[in-house]
């Protein structure tokens, strides 16, 4: 957890280098397919694609935000969403740090402003699934670390493959 005071030159520091860490590459959310055992996530760069699977529900969340629909009564990220706007906090980014046996580690960045400017970012160990859920509702830059990224399959050709049956796609492009 980083508390750092809006115009310290520690809060400078860290504000120039910590947060900026070049070995992250910047992925979006480019489609969400439906399995029999989940939902499958893609995300790419625009130039690789790759893919995870998470809890349906999630996966039906992140695509009700990215389609900009509304539950009827808000669902667990809506609520939590609104529980950080209602603190004056936002999500300031989620990052994907590792991959081991196939499940996905994500830290989620929050950052909160008091009323006399000092700022607070909060990095939690998060599931990537609830961190996406809650990003695409406040439009965060989303992130996985480049090792992490060069390691993985590119799943850009099965994503093209599944395009072009006609298979269903859902969120993102």
């Amino acid at each position: 957890m980083w508390k750092t005071e809006g115009s310290s030159s520690l809060g400078n520091w860290i504000d120039s280098n910590v947060w900026a860490m070049p070995d992250l590459v910047q992925v979006d959310p480019v489609a969400l397919l439906p399995t029999q055992a989940g939902c499958a996530v893609f995300l790419g760069n625009g130039e690789k694609s790759i893919v995870f699977y998470i809890e349906p529900a999630i996966g039906a969340s992140i695509n009700d935000a990215l389609s900009d629909r509304q539950p009827p009564r808000p669902l667990t990220h809506d609520l939590f969403n609104d529980a950080l706007k209602a603190f004056g906090a936002v999500v300031q980014r989620v990052v994907i740090v590792r991959v081991e046996n196939d499940v996905f580690y994500a830290r989620l960045f929050i950052e909160a402003e008091n009323e006399i400017n000092e700022k607070l970012i909060v990095e939690l160990d998060a599931r990537p699934s609830d961190s996406i859920a809650l990003a695409v509702r406040q439009q965060a830059p989303l992130y996985v670390v480049q090792e992490v990224w060069e390691g993985l399959k590119d799943m850009t050709s099965v994503l093209e493959e599944l395009r072009d049956k006609g298979m269903e796609l859902e969120g993102g492009e």
